[in-house]
């Protein structure tokens, strides 16, 4: 069973309290020194930073760990009513519904994605274009808007961004279909072209299906992440500089 970054991130903040801990009280038995509360939080801090580039983890995450404890503490000091961390963690819940299980964050495409993806879709005579993880549907709607020969679907699991892109769907009178749920339902056979911005962790059990599902002579396509050890049949350069988009022909 594999254990999510996100639980393996909080079980090093409790691991790092701990060192943080016994480090001070060592300090406080051998020279006498009493730390100040901002000292045990950067003690914490700094020993979750160094666990988490011990078991490798992106260097950005030993940063987020090193900062962890003080912005909690910082928080605390705010006197900041119970009701709005209630709210908050309601709103990242329905964001960030799975992403313990999935370890893909809710990663919005940029707008200058539509334009390339849209030629390619000139390659087929009346193509279907799926998006895996629609967000708020942005995407599928500006393809939508240029190439009126498609069929265009999403399929998102977290709950607020797909009741968003429900709501958006109806008020524009939009013929995209969205659906609620994991992209691991779905039969990718049934499209010609698959689009995903997801993580590096999700690239090669995606890759398992695609290749064993997707028809010859559909297309797989990734902005900014490469499945590892299979081949890229072609890359596109977005215009503006940033991360590259992907494409793999089935």
């Amino acid at each position: 069973m594999k254990v999510s970054i996100g639980i393996k991130s909080l079980g090093i903040q409790f691991v790092s309290f701990f060192l943080g801990f016994l480090f001070l009280i060592l300090l406080n038995r051998a020279f006498g020194f009493i730390a100040s509360p901002y000292a045990f939080l950067v003690c914490c801090g700094s020993a979750a930073a160094i666990l988490s580039l011990i078991l490798r983890f992106d260097w950005w995450w030993a940063l987020i760990q090193l900062c962890f404890p003080s912005i909690i503490y910082f928080a605390y000091q705010q006197n900041i009513a119970p009701i709005a961390y209630l709210a908050a963690l309601l709103v990242c819940a329905l964001v960030f519904w799975s992403t313990y299980k999935t370890q893909v964050p809710y990663y919005p495409s940029r707008s200058s994605l539509a334009e390339p993806i849209a030629s390619l879709l000139d390659e087929f005579e009346s193509p279907s274009l799926i998006d895996l993880g629609s967000g708020l549907g942005g995407l599928l709607f500006r393809l939508e808007d240029s190439r009126k020969n498609a069929r265009f679907f999403g399929i998102e699991i977290a709950p607020l961004p797909y009741c968003c892109s429900q709501i958006r769907r109806i008020l524009r009178g939009s013929n995209v279909k969205f659906l609620f749920g994991s992209y691991f339902s779905l039969d990718l056979s049934e499209f010609d072209v698959v689009f995903c911005y997801l993580s590096p962790a999700a690239m090669p059990d995606l890759w398992d299906k695609a290749s064993t599902e997707m028809k010859k002579g559909s297309m797989l396509l990734s902005y900014e992440f490469i499945i590892p050890d299979v081949p890229v049949s072609f890359t596109l350069e977005m215009k503006g500089g940033g991360p590259v988009l992907y494409g793999w022909r089935i």
